[in-house]
């Protein structure tokens, strides 16, 4: 089989592997299952499908269907051969604006899509959490939902067309059908033939008929998705008078790629909503008390009505991105509900908020109503998404699982649903965490249990069991929008009954004679505790590191936080900075997720004494800009740039460390070095033939040019410039003088100083040692110790809320706040950690200090200039960039853009390292480069991190500056 797939691999002119790293990348989606694939493809087009189908049909291997891989049922787990199409098969093929439909190939990103229609004033409803990252192929196959789903319902509601390639390799499209097409259809040879013929006998049958209306869940349940949708289908005119046009997509919605190979889908779309938006955050007591105050919600006809739990909102506190979002929470609320309106005017808003409020005061629901609008609505919605991610943030093994959090009743007959819910964990004797859908009937229920325990494991299925027994007795549906895949595949007969699930497999049996389309799901699914993702029994293993990881249990326990939801998957048109390889790459080996998948593999299953000494782990790793983006974007907050650097000291242990990262890591002693004769070094950096050598052994691209040394160190200029501060504010501060400041750009620190003490300020520079960023970021962890060590005896005395540790280069001095506190010897942490208080970036510094007053405005002249702002990436994920912002605002009249870019490419040494340069500057291409290209002659590029400005010159031949050299211009 090896041979003939290499052939199969040889034939298509997409990606294919059979290598280990990658098929173990790909054996995991976002559920708790793990299955190794045999191969993984990646087809370019539709003739490369064709020719994987037709071998897979020839050698009756499975295929396996799969975009973004955020699935939570297991449908993209499995042993067959993987067909990935989230990178070559991602266009937007047509759009009709007049009749307002669009077509696409499965690739294309949910909110890509919207953000390529809005010129258009159009817009595709269905909105999953996963909206920046799922794909319109994922949300087909699974019939995808979200928080919308009251105004725009499901994906099936919106699927006009669909192009297909079944089983025998014939390419057809589904589409409306009237009768006479239809009666038409059933006539031929051909397998699509068959199918129609096969449907109208199955659902002229009287006696189908009334075992499927009896039998599967409430019509009034949009959200209903449990097997195949034949009761959908039988609501079709061949089937009776008046009813909607009969339409294979209406079944291939929700099939999971069981039935045939989706090649493009054609979208109804609806006009982009009112302007308008608003949510009410309503404040409820008790999770009971948020189940009736959605009745009163509802009456309003709201765009949405969510649900966050206590346990959700507490997770929340914990990561840095959402603590932003959580502004509008007041004390400590059993349940939150998310409320949306928009309308034409404010004034419709306000109206029906105070009457919404004004029922439910009078209920007994609620204590606090607050209204969110504008830009603030999306950080509400942004924190109700994060909760998929943030369930892994639970300490130790047990986790809030996906099994029953699909479940969808009526709405009407959701609170007494609830109450006998509430009985099942209570015989269980289980947490459950409660989020999501509860304005259309379905609230993600999660148990809280440790997979990795044979008694939990049982319970897995036992919990799941009684409750598909209880959605039975309401006549809802198992699943509403996840799908059944393999988590519930195993329940549906009990769902639809008997009779109705032989008919479901009748139906598998004639798309699919030969099951090769996704097997294991729907029909014939494995037992749901089987291809977990962990051991019964499991230990896990605990490893000696020099970073302390005791708050997630130890390493391991970090790379398992993920849970595969993919939010490391953005694109720079959805935004944000996580993960900047894979926004240039668009290859799932470049994904936080990747990496932390490929670690948590070897770190469980290695037989070395060594288990970091894989290559597998150093392949996959690599691409790893340690920008730290994840450390606030992933809602899991598995910090990879940690995971990273910790790897690497161990693997350098069992293989030696390689020369260029020892000579970057001690880049801080060479400058020291050189910095006695910075001239000579100048020149023979700059001179072509010791410039090629240096470059050559340090492992640095041709087309980098070298960082210069300045004429004097930051520190000697300092003692021979002591400078009074003008009309002195009481205020002293501690510069931090880095490897960069120190040595390279110490014409920015020369500024510095002079702005610091015209504003009134006194600055000294004390003892200290460099920052140690260099050494963390090449993984030469026990060198960066010491340096730790050093600095936080050094500095823990003298600096404090008074008297404040201030830098320059984001990168060096946040490693106080980020780096330190877990580096540094046990006894040194409460020191580390209270340092880490008072240590800030002169942005935050100078924009904190505004706004207590100390400086204003009036300060700075008011000529007219225009900004644009690039912010570093660690600024981005342990600060923020509107401290910058807010700075370059001081002078009135200076007009500040922020860039909405991720990260430069450079990041510190890794753009200039010959083997990343391409990456590096693709990553650039993405948002930045052509937004400073675009700026005019006159615009200003700021940018606070050294690596960014360097990156812009070479990008765009622009020279960027540093916000403190922009300030002191301004200065009256």
């Amino acid at each position: 089989m090896l041979a003939l797939l290499t052939e199969l691999g040889q034939s298509i002119k997409g990606d294919f592997y059979t290598d280990k790293t990658v098929r173990t990348l790909y054996a995991t989606d976002a559920s708790v299952y793990r299955e190794m694939p045999i191969a993984v493809s990646r087809p370019r087009d539709i003739e490369d499908v064709l020719k994987i189908i037709q071998f897979a049909s020839k050698h009756q291997l499975p295929i396996i269907p799969r975009t973004a891989g955020t699935s939570l049922a297991g449908q993209v787990v499995g042993s067959g051969l993987i067909v990935d199409v989230s990178k070559y098969m991602t266009n937007v093929l047509e759009i009709n604006e007049k009749e307002k439909w669009v077509r696409v190939q499965p690739g294309v990103v949910r909110d890509e899509l919207n953000h390529h229609l809005k010129s258009y004033g159009l817009f595709f409803g269905p909105e999953t959490s996963t909206s920046n990252r799922c794909m319109i192929g994922g949300m087909v196959g699974n019939n995808s939902c979200g928080s919308h789903s009251v105004i725009y319902g499901t994906t099936r509601d919106h699927v006009l067309e669909m192009d297909v390639i079944l089983a025998d390799g014939s390419q057809v499209t589904f589409g409306e059908l009237t009768k006479d097409e239809f009666e038409e259809k059933c006539k031929g040879d051909g397998l699509e033939n068959e199918l129609y013929r096969f449907f109208k006998e199955m659902l002229s049958n009287p006696e189908h008929q009334d075992e499927i209306r009896a039998e599967f869940p409430k019509p009034s349940i949009n959200r209903r998705n449990t097997g195949y949708a034949i009761d959908v289908l039988l609501e079709s005119a061949p089937f009776g008078e008046g009813k909607e046009k009969f339409n294979f997509c209406k079944l291939l919605a929700g099939s999971e790629g069981t039935l045939a190979f989706t090649t493009s889908i054609k979208l109804n779309l609806v006009d982009v909503p009112p302007k308008n938006k608003a949510v009410i955050a309503v404040h409820c007591k008790t999770l009971s008390e948020s189940f009736e105050a959605n009745l009163i919600a509802l009456k309003y006809k709201p765009g949405a009505v969510e649900l966050m739990d206590r346990f959700i909102l507490d997770c929340t506190k914990g990561n840095s991105e959402q603590e932003k979002n959580r502004f509008f929470v007041d004390g400590d609320p059993g349940a939150l509900l998310v409320v949306e309106f928009e309308r034409e005017t404010i004034e419709e808003i306000d109206e029906l908020a105070s009457k919404m409020e004004a029922e439910m005061r009078a209920g007994g629901y609620g204590y606090h109503f607050p209204i969110i609008y504008g830009a603030d609505v999306a950080k509400v919605w942004n924190l109700r998404k994060a909760g998929l991610g943030l369930l892994s943030n639970t300490p130790g093994d047990p986790k809030p699982v996906a099994c029953i959090e699909d479940t969808a009743v009526a709405v009407e007959d959701l609170p007494a649903y609830m109450a006998e819910f509430k009985e099942i964990t209570n015989r269980y004797d289980r947490e459950c965490v409660y989020y999501a859908h509860i304005g259309d009937g379905e609230i993600h229920l999660r148990p809280v249990l440790n997979l990795k325990d044979a008694h939990d494991r049982e319970l897995f299925f036992k919990i799941t069991d009684d409750v598909a027994t209880l959605v039975k007795k309401y006549k809802g549906s198992m699943s509403g929008e996840h799908g059944d895949g393999r988590v519930r595949g195993e329940f549906i007969e009990k769902m639809v009954g008997s009779k109705n699930f032989e008919l479901i497999k009748s139906v598998k049996k004639v798309w699919d004679p030969k099951g090769i389309f996704n097997p294991g799901k729907i029909v014939d699914t494995p037992k749901m505790n089987e291809h977990l993702r962990y051991e019964s029994g499991m230990v896990t293993p605990e490893f000696n590191t020099v970073l302390d990881f005791s708050d997630t249990d130890g390493i391991l326990r970090m790379a398992e936080k993920c849970n595969g939801s993919g939010d490391c998957r953005k694109t720079h048109i959805t935004g944000g900075t996580m993960c900047p390889s894979y926004m240039a790459t668009k290859n799932e080996k470049d994904t936080t997720r990747a990496r932390a998948n490929i670690l948590r593999e070897f770190l469980t299953n290695s037989e070395k004494v060594n288990r970091f000494d894989h290559d597998e782990i150093k392949d996959v790793m690599d691409l790893c800009l340690s920008c730290k983006g994840c450390k606030s974007e992933c809602p899991s907050n598995v910090d990879m740039a940690m995971l990273k650097t910790e790897f690497l000291q161990h693997y350098y242990d069992a293989n030696g460390t390689p020369f260029a990262a020892k000579m970057i890591g001690d880049v801080a002693k060479s400058n020291a070095f050189f910095s006695n004769i910075p001239g000579v070094f100048n020149f023979f950096s700059k001179l072509p033939g010791t410039s090629h050598l240096i470059k050559s052994v340090m492992g640095i691209a041709p087309e980098r040019s070298l960082p210069a040394l300045y004429k004097t160190t930051l520190r000697k200029w300092s003692k021979k410039n002591y400078m009074t501060p003008d009309n002195s504010n009481g205020v002293k501060i501690n510069f931090f003088a880095d490897e960069v400041i120190n040595f390279n750009d110490v014409e920015i620190g020369i500024v510095a100083f002079k702005l610091l003490n015209k504003l009134g300020y006194e600055v000294n520079i004390p003892e200290h040692k460099e920052s140690g960023r260099p050494n963390i970021s090449k993984g030469r962890l026990r060198e960066a110790k010491k340096i730790a060590n050093d600095n936080v005896r050094l500095l823990s005395g003298i600096v404090n809320a008074n008297e404040p540790l201030v830098g320059i280069e984001p990168s060096a001095i946040l490693t106080f706040r980020d780096e330190y506190p877990k580096l540094v010897d046990a006894d040194l942490k409460a020191k580390a950690e209270e340092l880490a208080k008072h240590c800030y970036t002169i942005d935050e510094f100078l924009s904190n200090e505004a706004k207590r007053g100390a400086i204003k405005s009036e300060q700075f002249h008011s000529d007219v200039k225009k900004l644009k702002i690039h912010g570093h990436c660690h600024q981005k994920a342990l600060s923020a960039v509107s401290h910058t912002a807010d700075i370059l605002k001081l002078p009135a009249n200076y007009e500040v853009e922020v860039i909405p870019s991720g990260c430069c490419g450079m990041s510190g040494s890794f753009g200039y390292e010959a083997k990343h340069y391409e990456v590096s500057m693709n990553i650039g291409e993405l948002v930045l480069f052509p937004a400073v290209r675009e700026a005019g002659n006159d615009t200003i590029i700021v940018a606070p991190g050294t690596s960014c400005r360097h990156q812009i010159k070479d990008g765009t031949s622009r020279d960027a500056v540093h916000p403190v050299q922009v300030l002191y211009e301004a200065l009256k």
